[in-house]
C-alpha cells in the first residue's frame, strides 16, 4: 500500500480506502462484510469511510465491530454528517448545531472509538448558516472528538467559502469528498483548482462508475444477477443506472487491451486511473466479497503512461460527463 498527505495536512491515508456505502448492513450479511474489512486490513488499507446515514446508521455499526480490537493509532476513520437518521424528526438531518453535535456523539458510539479522524458534511446545506455549522465542527475539534473537518459533493464556491470560515475558526478543513472516474470528471474545472488553492485534497468516491468499469456490465446483455445493477432495495440500481448505456457498456470493453497493455484488470486500471490526478489522496472501494478488495488494492502505487491517458480519453471521449 502507497500513502499520500490528505491536501496540504499532516494527514496520510492509504491510496486506497475502504468504504461500506450500499453494502454493510443493507446490501450484504455481517460474516462477508466482516470478511471485506479484514481483507482491506490484510491489503494494508487504514483508511475507512463510512456514514451515519448508509443503512441508517448500521453501516457505522458494522464497521465499528469489524475495527475493534485493531490499534486506533493504525486507522484513519471517516465519517459524515447530514443525511436524516433515525425516525426521521426535524432535527433528525442537515448541518444545524444541534444535529451535529448529537450525530457526532451517536457516531463515536456506533464506531466504537473516542474520536473521528475525519468528520464530512455530506453535502452543502442550504438552509443552515455555514458560520453555525463550521462553529459546531469547531467545537468538536476542540473537544478532541474530531481532529479534521471535510466536505462532500461540494462546489469549487462552497469549498472556497468553508475554507475561508475554517481558517477564522483555525479549524483544519482538509479534504473534499466527490464522485470522480474516467466517466464522470465533473470535479476537474472548477473543484480541484479551488481545492488545490485551500490546500484541501480529494478522497473521490466510485472510482470504478458504481462497477462499469470493471466491465462486468456488458453491452446487448443482461446486467449480471447479484450485481449492483439489481440491488432496487439498497439503491445501488439507481446510482448505476446512469452508466448502464449501450454506448458507455461498448467503449468500456474497448479499455479491456489497454488495461492488458499495463498489466492491469479493467477495475485496476480505473482505480489507477483517478490517482493519477495530483489533487486526489484516496480512492474510496467497496466491496461485497474479499476477492475485489485484493483485485482493487493493487492500483496503488501504479503509474500510468501518458500516452496510455490519452488513449483511454480517446476510447471514452463523447460519453464522458464534464459539465460542473
Amino acid at each position: 500500500m502507497e500513502f499520500r498527505r490528505l491536501g496540504r495536512s499532516g494527514l496520510s491515508v492509504s491510496e486506497i480506502s475502504y468504504g461500506n456505502w450500499l453494502t454493510h448492513g443493507s446490501q450484504i450479511e455481517e460474516e462477508q462484510a466482516q470478511a471485506c474489512i479484514n481483507a482491506a486490513l490484510d491489503a494494508g488499507i487504514t483508511t475507512f469511510d463510512t456514514a451515519d446515514v448508509y443503512a441508517n446508521t448500521a453501516a457505522e455499526s458494522v464497521l465499528g465491530r469489524g475495527l475493534s480490537g485493531q490499534r486506533r493509532e493504525s486507522l484513519e476513520i471517516c465519517t459524515k454528517v447530514l443525511g436524516p437518521t433515525g425516525p426521521g424528526g426535524p432535527n433528525d438531518k442537515g448541518l444545524g448545531r444541534k444535529h451535529i453535535m448529537e450525530a457526532a456523539h451517536g457516531s463515536l458510539k456506533r464506531l466504537r472509538t473516542d474520536y473521528i479522524d475525519l468528520y464530512q458534511a455530506h453535502r452543502f446545506d442550504r438552509t443552515v448558516p455555514l458560520e453555525e455549522t463550521f462553529l459546531a465542527f469547531a467545537d468538536l475539534v476542540r473537544q478532541g472528538k474530531v481532529l479534521y473537518i471535510g466536505s462532500s459533493e461540494w462546489t469549487a464556491e462552497e469549498i472556497t467559502r468553508g475554507a475561508a470560515i475554517a481558517r477564522e475558526l483555525k479549524v483544519p478543513f482538509i479534504s473534499n469528498q466527490p464522485q470522480y472516474n474516467a466517466l464522470w470528471r465533473v470535479i476537474e474545472q472548477q473543484v480541484v483548482p479551488a481545492s488545490e488553492r485551500e490546500g484541501i485534497g480529494q478522497i473521490v468516491w466510485s472510482p470504478v462508475a458504481q462497477g462499469v468499469l470493471t466491465g462486468k456490465y456488458r453491452p446487448g446483455q443482461a446486467v449480471p444477477e447479484g450485481s449492483r445493477a439489481t440491488d432496487e432495495k439498497g439503491g445501488g440500481a439507481h446510482a448505476v443506472k446512469r452508466f448502464l448505456d449501450e454506448d458507455v457498456l461498448e467503449r468500456v470493453q474497448r479499455l479491456r487491451p489497454l488495461a492488458e497493455q499495463a498489466g492491469l484488470s479493467l477495475s485496476q486500471l480505473a482505480v489507477a486511473w483517478v490517482l493519477q490526478n495530483p489533487n486526489v489522496s484516496s480512492a474510496i472501494i467497496g466491496a461485497s466479497r474479499p476477492e475485489q478488495v485484493h483485485e482493487n488494492v493493487k492500483a496503488a502505487g501504479v503509474t500510468l503512461e501518458r500516452e496510455l491517458l490519452l488513449e483511454v480519453d480517446t476510447v471514452l471521449e463523447g460519453v464522458i460527463e464534464r459539465g460542473p
